[in-house]
């Protein structure tokens, strides 16, 4: 098995899916987790390639938050779209970053992954309430690459 599979159980993976699920209910926003290997890339330059890849930047509201980590090279990026990035507070990718870092630094890769996506919804809540016309326009599952 490579260390993407053994990085989360089953059941983490599916704990992360409910915590997406669980963070989009009352927002427009879109929420992803993304884990591949290695990247020979610049980390963020890979994050990027991926938001795109992932049609996260064809969001209706400019608001998809990806969670990228390149598991072997023990990496995470957290990549906002225009429209979050435009309303959050300035340190605010910083602070979430800074919580999930605690959480991976003791091996507590889901919990970190969690706490990383209720920070999320706690401000796409905040700017981007769900409306009645609200669709899920993206999967929520956890992508690998």
């Amino acid at each position: 098995m490579s260390k993407v599979e053994d990085f989360l159980t089953a059941q983490e993976e599916q704990e992360i899916v409910d915590a997406i699920l669980k963070a989009e209910k009352n927002t427009s926003g879109e929420i992803r987790v993304h884990l591949e290997a290695h990247s020979k890339l610049d980390h963020y330059e890979r994050a990027q390639e991926v938001f795109h890849l992932l049609k996260m930047d064809n969001t209706k509201h400019e608001n998809g938050v990806l969670i990228y980590v390149a598991v072997n090279d023990r990496k995470f990026v957290i990549c906002g779209d225009n429209g979050i990035n435009r309303v959050v507070p300035p340190n605010f990718w910083k602070s979430t970053k800074d919580v999930i870092q605690e959480h991976f630094k003791k091996g507590s890769y889901k919990d970190g992954l969690v706490a990383g996506i209720l920070m999320a919804r706690t401000e796409l809540n905040s700017h981007f309430p769900w409306q009645s016309d609200d669709t899920n326009e993206l999967s929520n599952e956890i992508s690998k690459g």
